[in-house]
């Protein structure tokens, strides 16, 4: 019999806390179905306890979909983590060490503070994002997510009328080019990689009947607007959709996990002593259904 139940985590009840439920055993499709509803409701979801290794988090996470490959395993040879389709968001080296101030995948990792969208910059971006705290530092290592259709629903009139029809460029590369990351630091093997593509800039969820605002740091260009002008909106959306009454910050506890529904959510890790303590997180991610606007020929 399942005992899973959700306890609102904000006033909005954007956030919610999931208890009364094992997530490293195999689910019966009715707890499956349960967490889905749950992700349309808040989109985001936290389980407390969850003790998985990199094989049971990812049975559980094929429950909801195909797992993508994490980009950072098809863009770079050094991996941690045996398999593909789990995202290394730790700053530990193959030799299980803290890497350097200088390590250019400690410099890479640190676009993840900019708030985005995991895999916004595939043409079929991603649909759930699960993250799986494996060991945490001892202050600071927040997640913080933005609620994108409440921001949609506190837009005026007239600016929901400009934004609906919009098409933005997305790469991987446009939001580590924020913190200086070069396009030519990819190599040129991995330029087809970060070639942009072209999502909406309101996408509407027939499941739910809502809009939402589909931002991103990995958004450069507005399609049919000046450079200027396009990446001067995105600021501005992006300020307005990160205000404190669409946030939620999740403070880690070891063996969390964390779900996401990146379709309706932003988020961003927040600083902490990378140099000094461990912060070892593992990450799946759903991969998405279809395409949000026609890609260019």
């Amino acid at each position: 019999m399942m005992n899973l139940a959700i306890r609102p985590l904000t006033a909005s009840a954007f956030a919610g806390d999931v208890s009364g439920i094992d997530l490293t055993r195999p689910l019966a499709p009715d707890s499956v179905r349960a967490i889905d509803e749950g992700m349309d409701r808040h989109g985001v979801l936290v389980f407390h306890d969850q003790r998985f290794s990199d094989d049971t988090q990812m049975a559980f996470s094929r429950q909801f979909g195909e797992l993508e490959v994490s980009s950072g395993a098809e863009l770079y040879k050094e991996r941690r983590l045996a398999h593909m389709e789990l995202a290394d968001i730790s700053n530990i080296d193959t030799q299980g060490q803290l890497r350097g101030a200088n390590d250019h995948l400690r410099l890479t990792a640190l676009g993840n503070r900019l708030w985005h969208s995991d895999a916004s910059f595939r043409a079929a971006p991603a649909k759930y994002s699960l993250l799986s705290a494996r060991a945490i530092p001892g202050t600071g290592g927040n997640t913080e997510f933005a609620d994108m259709r409440a921001a949609y629903d506190a837009l005026d009139a007239a600016l929901k009328a400009e934004i609906e029809d919009l098409i933005t460029e997305h790469s991987n590369a446009y939001s580590r080019e924020q913190i200086g990351i070069a396009k030519a630091d990819y190599g040129a093997d991995n330029q087809k990689r970060i070639k942009p593509v072209r999502q909406r800039l309101v996408r509407y969820d027939p499941r739910t009947r809502r809009k939402s605002l589909y931002l991103s740091a990995h958004i450069g260009a507005v399609v049919g607007m000046p450079v200027a002008e396009g990446r001067m909106l995105i600021r501005e959306l992006i300020e307005h959709a990160t205000q404190r009454q669409f946030v939620y910050a999740h403070a880690w506890q070891q063996w969390d996990l964390v779900i996401w529904d990146n379709r309706t959510t932003m988020h961003r890790a927040r600083r902490y002593d990378d140099l000094r303590e461990v912060r070892d997180m593992r990450r799946t991610t759903i991969r998405g259904e279809g395409v949000t606007a026609a890609q260019p020929q």
